[in-house]
């Protein structure tokens, strides 16, 4: 079975070709291509993703980056078995710009089609990974997705089971990141900024709170610490050309966030006695996290996994993997209910 993947939900246009093989194996499947287009330097001007300019670059993008991700599988249009689509959550015009061509795609072949949750998509990424790696990945476990719109805490029962344990009760931990890289005049997109100044300053520069770190409960919340910042920032003026304290403002900060995502993520694994911690999406690729991540798993016992750092971010290749597992079990969507879904919750994902 060939699938085409394709995702849209926000700045990121990306196709690509899974297969499964002739030998079924623990996931008998093979990633042919994976071809992503972003728009970082478009939106980095505006501080942030801008909705109607992402939707406009997808509808340019989208076609020649799925004919890329067929030249690079080589494989024809006409070969595909079904086609996978991310159909929310995400920016509505972004969607529906991808479910648009893949109804397309599938309606010209007569190939069946799945719409993909966005958030099921990043679970599947450390999946990605090769043979060696990835057969050691086993359910259940605790996931950990964050990136720029989402802070989530899922015990993954199985495939298309998932129980939400915390996510942010305000802003993602995405966000935090940008405004606080915006604060600090940083620019967009501000976790990689934040990271790269945080390697040369200090992490306890500068004592940020660690909000609701309660091993009772697994939410999330980090309006609290960016007002901490703005806080000192006002009562503690930087200059950009005071760089040593820019990079300990920026190390303390990203700590802060940091040791909260650790601390709840670990809470849960005790809570849930999984042997197994998968942290995904684009705040998963930060060195730091991963660090903190891995020696505090360690620990208590818990094997920590990672994707590939090209798999963090939004990527075709992971929609086609969880497309290719439902569309392999006899699912797909109906040709008149897909549609674009900006809010999709987790808990309403259909068992796999």
């Amino acid at each position: 079975m060939r699938v085409l993947g394709i995702e849209t939900s926000c700045d990121e246009t990306a196709a690509a070709v899974i297969v499964g093989e002739e030998s079924e194996k623990k996931y008998g499947f093979k990633l042919l291509s994976n071809v992503i287009r972003a728009q970082v330097m478009m939106h980095s001007e505006y501080g942030g993703v801008v909705p109607e300019l992402a939707s406009r670059a997808h509808m340019s993008h989208i076609l020649p980056v799925i004919e890329e991700a067929l030249r690079l599988a080589q494989i024809d249009i006409q070969d595909l078995d079904g086609v996978a689509v991310t159909s929310g959550p995400g920016l509505v015009g972004a969607l529906l710009v991808g479910i648009a061509v893949a109804k397309g795609v599938a309606f010209s072949l007569g190939c069946p089609i799945i719409g993909v949750h966005h958030m099921e998509g990043h679970l599947m990424s450390p999946f990605l990974a090769p043979e060696a790696d990835h057969v050691a990945i086993e359910f259940p476990f605790v996931a950990l997705l964050v990136s720029g719109g989402h802070t989530l805490l899922l015990y993954a029962h199985r495939f298309g089971v998932y129980e939400l344990l915390g996510a942010t009760r305000d802003d993602a931990v995405g966000e935090a990141f940008d405004k606080g890289a915006r604060m600090l005049g940083l620019g967009y997109p501000g976790g990689p900024a934040i990271a790269t100044l945080a390697k040369e300053g200090r992490v306890d520069a500068v004592a940020f709170p660690r909000v609701l770190l309660d091993r009772k409960q697994f939410d999330f919340s980090f309006s609290g610490l960016k007002t901490a910042l703005r806080s000192f920032l006002a009562q503690n003026p930087i200059g950009m050309a005071d760089q040593s304290h820019l990079a300990d403002v920026a190390a303390s900060y990203q700590e802060a966030i940091v040791d909260t995502l650790v601390f709840k993520a670990l809470a849960a694994c005790r809570k849930t006695g999984v042997k197994a911690l998968l942290v995904a999406g684009g705040v998963g690729a930060n060195q730091r996290l991963q660090e903190k991540m891995g020696v505090g798993a360690k620990k208590i016992g818990v094997k920590a996994i990672f994707p590939a750092l090209s798999h963090c971010t939004d990527n075709g290749a992971m929609i086609a993997l969880a497309g290719w597992r439902r569309l392999r079990m006899g699912q797909q969507s109906d040709w008149e209910a897909l549609n674009a879904r900006p809010r999709w919750p987790v808990s309403e994902i259909g068992p796999g």
